[in-house]
């Protein structure tokens, strides 16, 4: 999708259009989830703190994010790709992988279900979306990424909206492109390539093997010299089981307690056991994550001997970990992540310990979970919740920082 936060916001906000827009977090701590084409012409981009942001454009108009919304929006998408293949991997909210060799006899060749895909999306949803073709997938992202409108000396151009790559034309499209539009070339990868003089893929495609992989390890080494001569033997995969499931939570203003910190855990706590119940699935390793005022980060983990679907039993389990934290220099980031998805208990049970304070607690909010999970399924988010919860804002409303 084309900008796809700014762009459902502007359904409900047309006059706002061709106007610099960004949406994020609004506040001081805020990032930057999405910018519109004309804010990208002062060089706004996503992932960027909505301080320099503003920097970059006085003018820029902030919105917050309304993710209920773009969930809405990306499932009708899904629906309409999943019309076409039943091959749909999900990317992310906004992107997709889809494999059409068993589509063409019905809906014609790649381009034309491409430009039919443009068509409805635009027509049934008012949006607009960018469609790479190409034999292996992260060619066909790189083509998707080059047929998106484009920014350039400080103009936007509307883009081809249809790039294929085809078969044989492989190594023509990617050499030409800089080392870091490959799939794992970060900033310190690049620093490396660089050492060695490589600016663009086709510099990497023509160095053996073995020095790339003397220079940055064999699995990623190997993982790049193979995508620099386009071979990605990965399939689309229509339904990928999470591996984690997590909260994590930008304060606006520094916290200096462990009795400061309790109600963010609990509310964290509350929001990771709701998923993984929506998800019926369950966690038995769980990750605490800290971020200080000096932008250091600590993580601290615990596997259990029984896996997880309530708050308050996350809560049981993930105290003695923040109690073990010094906040006196300022938590800037508090996050809860859960791992080892739909482990059953017997395989994690390691001595039957009927005492043991998690698997208490756990037993007894099981029953009321079902109740509580039928008023929330009824009356939506916020209808019911830990008490010291309930006015503040629900975890995962603001990934992008405080408003």
């Amino acid at each position: 999708m084309d900008a796809f936060f700014v762009s459902v916001e502007l359904l409900d906000r047309p006059d706002l259009r061709e106007k610099p827009v960004v949406v994020g977090g609004t506040g001081d701590r805020g990032v930057v989830a999405a910018a519109s084409y004309e804010a990208r012409k002062f060089g706004v981009r996503s992932a960027m703190s909505a301080y320099r942001a503003r920097r970059l454009c006085p003018d820029a108009i902030f919105l917050a994010p309304r993710h209920h919304l773009y969930a809405e929006v990306s499932e009708k998408l899904y629906d309409l790709m999943n019309s076409y293949t039943p091959f749909v991997e999900p990317l992310s909210v906004d992107e997709v992988f889809m494999d059409v060799t068993g589509s063409v006899r019905l809906f014609g060749e790649p381009e034309s279900i491409a430009h039919d895909i443009r068509r409805r999306v635009f027509e049934d949803l008012g949006l607009t979306c960018s469609v790479g073709i190409a034999p292996v997938k992260f060619l066909a992202k790189l083509a998707s990424e080059a047929a998106k409108p484009q920014v350039a000396a400080g103009k936007v151009s509307e883009g081809h909206g249809v790039v294929r790559v085809r078969r044989g034309e492989e190594l023509h499209f990617l050499h030409p492109l800089p080392v870091q539009a490959l799939w794992g070339v970060g900033p310190a990868t690049l620093t490396r390539l660089e050492r060695l003089g490589i600016g663009t893929v086709g510099d990497l495609a023509e160095l053996d093997e073995s020095v790339v992989v003397s220079a940055l390890g064999s699995a990623h080494g190997a993982h790049l010299h193979a995508l620099a001569h386009a071979r990605d033997e990965r399939d689309v995969v229509p339904d990928r089981v999470a591996k984690s499931i997590g909260h994590e939570e930008t304060f606006e203003q520094d916290l200096y307690s462990i009795e400061e910190l309790k109600p963010h855990v609990v509310r964290l706590a509350d929001a990771v056991a709701r998923r993984l119940r929506r998800a019926e699935t369950s966690a038995a390793t769980l990750t605490l994550k800290v971020k200080f005022s000096t932008f250091n980060v600590v993580t601290r983990s615990v596997t259990l001997s029984q896996a997880l679907t309530t708050g308050p039993a996350i809560v049981t389990a993930i105290m003695p970990l923040v109690s073990d934290i010094d906040p006196a220099q300022g938590v800037r980031l508090l996050g809860i992540h859960a791992a080892r998805l739909g482990v059953k208990v017997e395989e994690v049970r390691l001595f039957d310990d009927v005492d043991d304070p998690v698997e208490a607690v756990e037993a007894q909010w099981s029953v009321a979970n079902d109740a509580i999970d039928t008023i929330l399924d009824r009356y939506g988010k916020g209808a019911i919740g830990p008490a010291s919860t309930l006015r503040a804002r629900r975890p995962g409303e603001s990934p992008f920082g405080p408003q």
